[in-house]
Order: C-alpha cells, then structure tokens, then sequence
C-alpha cells in the first residue's frame, strides 16, 4: 500500500475498468461482459415495433415557444444528470420530458440538451465580473443526450427570481438549448405556474396563460425529505418547414 501514491489512486478512481494512462484508455484486460438479467416487469410489451414507447407529449402538438439566450451561455459543459453540485442549497427538484418532433410527431433520439440555471438566490456563476468562475468550472451547467425514446432527466434546486432592474425581476427560470439533425435550434426557457413575475415578465410570457413553457410541479415525499417533479416536453420545428 506504501507504493500506491496519490496520483495512482486518483487515476484509478476516474479510469474504472480502464487501463493505462490518461489519453490512451483501454479496458482492462481482466475486465468481463457485465451479465445481463431477464425483463421482470415485461418493459417491451409498452413498446411498438421500433422500440418506441406508446405515449404523448405534454400539452399540445405545437412547436415550443423559443426564448431568449441570456448573457450566461457558456459552451461545452460536461454530460451529467444533475446541475447543481451535491447538497446545494434549495428546494430539491427534478426535471423529466420528451423531445419531439412536430413533423413526425414521434420522438427524436438524436437531441443534445445544454441546461443551464441561477441558484437559490438568483446568482449565475458569472455574475461577479471580479471573481469569475474557474474555466471548465461549470457551476450549474451540463449537457444532456436523450436516449432512444427522446427521453431525458435530471436532478436540480429550483432557482430563485431575481432583479434587473427597474423594478423588474425575471421569474424563476431554467434556460434551454436543443439541438438535433434535421431540426432547426430551439434557444428557449423553463418556467413554473403560479410565478407572481411572470405577469410582468418582459421575456417570459411567450403566450400568456397558454405558454407551453410554463409547467406545474408536484410534490413527491420520499424518506428523509421531498422533492419537487416537474415534466417538460419539447417540440422541435423541421428544417424544412417554417411558421
């Protein structure tokens, strides 16, 4: 164990079934097929022929309402399920939805999702010019690839409102960007029914009391706690078409 130094253990712990250095990864040569097991609750009896489970989308067959990008992008955040950073502060709450395209009106399973959020006091990581984040931080950041249903999900605090000024304040809110082929880009955001600053938003009330990107949450109890759930779907507009 003397032998076995800091940098080694580190290495192991990120590499997992991997071998060699970092750059040059390779499964270890003692590494076996992971064993599969039977489909004990008949999962593919809800499917059709393509392997695409018999649902609908959320709300109606129309294109998601696009939105503005905001000053906070930041490109090439990491592919993870959960935005905030392990016991952040906030009301624990978790996102799901299907992507969709409204030409077929059949799930895309080629979408990749970045999402990106202020925290429970309205603060974006890049909020203070003075003490910028760390390149390659990425504090409430990630990107998402949905799998062969268009299915995605993750884990997050529900951001708080906050000011711009004026008097106005932003609702809270969670900002999108899909992109899939064969699809145009859709820059848009989420928001959440019963906001007092949606009324006066001058961003957010694509639509009004109709927006699609307004959602209602619930609460699910589970030990120790609860969460908030909400379910977002997202209709995609062709390339070859136009509204």
């Amino acid at each position: 164990m003397a032998d076995f130094n800091r940098r080694q253990m580190i290495q192991r712990s990120f590499c997992g079934l991997a071998a060699g250095a970092f750059g040059t990864l390779t499964l270890d040569a003692k590494a076996t097929p992971t064993p599969e097991t039977p489909d004990v609750h008949d999962y593919e009896s809800f499917l059709d022929k393509k392997g695409i489970p018999q649902v609908a989308p959320a709300g109606k067959w129309e294109p998601s309402f696009k939105d503005i990008l905001g000053p906070f992008y930041v490109p090439g955040a990491p592919f993870r399920g959960k935005v905030t950073a392990p016991l952040a502060e906030g009301d624990p709450l978790v996102i799901r939805g299907r992507i969709w395209g409204f030409d077929t009106r059949k799930p895309v399973s080629s979408a990749v999702l970045d999402v990106w959020q202020a925290d429970a006091h309205g603060q974006y990581d890049m909020n203070n010019p003075k003490n910028p984040p760390a390149w390659k931080d990425f504090k409430n950041r990630i990107r998402l690839v949905v799998d062969e249903t268009g299915y995605y999900e993750y884990e997050t605090i529900k951001p708080a409102a906050y000011g711009i000024g004026g008097g106005q304040s932003r609702p809270s809110h969670i900002h999108y960007m899909i992109q899939a082929p064969g699809y145009k880009k859709l820059i848009t955001q989420l928001y959440f029914k019963g906001d007092p600053h949606l009324k006066t938003d001058s961003f957010g009330d694509k639509g009004g009391a109709n927006s699609n990107l307004v959602i209602q949450t619930e609460k699910v109890k589970v030990k120790g706690g609860s969460y908030q759930l909400g379910t977002f779907d997202i209709v995609l507009e062709s390339t070859t078409t136009s509204f």
